[in-house]
């Protein structure tokens, strides 16, 4: 049955599984631990390199972060690729990877910009300046991914704050697989989802919008219970429903 599946959405579960497998045993032989330096940071992070927009997609925090990106890759991207085909099927994949890195680094810049003014507060700005560059320009993460910086940042808890905002990564290919969630939501509105929690079938076109406004409320009212990147999703879905969107008005699409 894998093997029956389109070479892009094969070749794209291969990568994921094999790079978790690679990193994991880099991990256990504490080598490496590569996930911190192919993770993506916000832009201004000392931690920060052109590569990681694209390398975010291919790392995943835990097996079942893994499991849950890859299931859904392996019950929605094969149609979608059969579909439109696998050169678009890629262009709607990263298109919605990059959509997932855009909006959760806008979500990052407004909270840093809320950080920022919060120590504004605290002291003069020169004072604060030199405070924030000195903290940047000491942060050090060595190959096992361990962060160290100056001994003051948790006595001040706005800072600290800050700081987590500059060492948290951002992995995981969601933001993609959000995007062929909603390209098969669009496509196939009326097809109906079976899920083991469910006695039921749900149609896409109900169960897919709902997941986005549940992703919505929990990003903007920050109720996640784990380290979930709420926009980022959210961020996948937009730019995956523009490309849909557009391909169908160009009659790029036809079912």
């Amino acid at each position: 049955m894998f093997r029956d599946l389109p070479i892009a959405t094969r070749s794209l579960i291969f990568l994921n599984v094999g790079i978790f497998i690679l990193l994991a045993l880099l991990s256990a032989l504490e080598i490496f631990e590569l996930q911190y330096f192919l993770g993506s940071y916000f832009p201004s992070s000392p931690f920060f390199h052109l590569w990681q927009p694209f390398t975010h997609l291919f790392i995943h925090a835990g097996i079942s972060h893994l499991l849950f990106n890859m299931f859904a890759l392996f019950m929605f991207g094969a149609t979608i690729e059969r579909v439109i085909g696998t050169k678009k099927f890629l262009l709607l994949y990263f298109v919605a990877g990059m959509g997932s890195f855009i909006l959760f680094n806008i979500q990052s810049y407004f909270t840093i910009n809320n950080l920022t003014a919060e120590l504004y507060a605290l002291d003069t700005p020169t004072v604060v300046n030199q405070v924030l560059f000195e903290v940047k320009n000491n942060l050090k993460m060595d190959h096992l991914g361990i962060i160290t910086g100056p001994g003051y940042i948790d006595r001040i808890p706005e800072l600290s704050a800050l700081v987590a905002e500059y060492i948290r990564p951002m992995m995981g290919a969601s933001g993609a697989i959000y995007g062929v969630l909603i390209a098969f939501g669009m496509l196939y509105p009326n097809a109906g989802l079976i899920f083991f929690f469910i006695p039921f079938p749900i149609k896409a076109k109900y169960f897919i919008p709902g997941i986005i406004v549940l992703e919505v409320i929990l990003g903007l009212l920050n109720l996640s219970w784990n380290p979930i990147a709420h926009f980022a999703h959210l961020g996948g879905a937009a730019a995956g429903f523009l490309l849909i969107w557009y391909w169908k008005k160009q009659g790029a699409i036809r079912l």
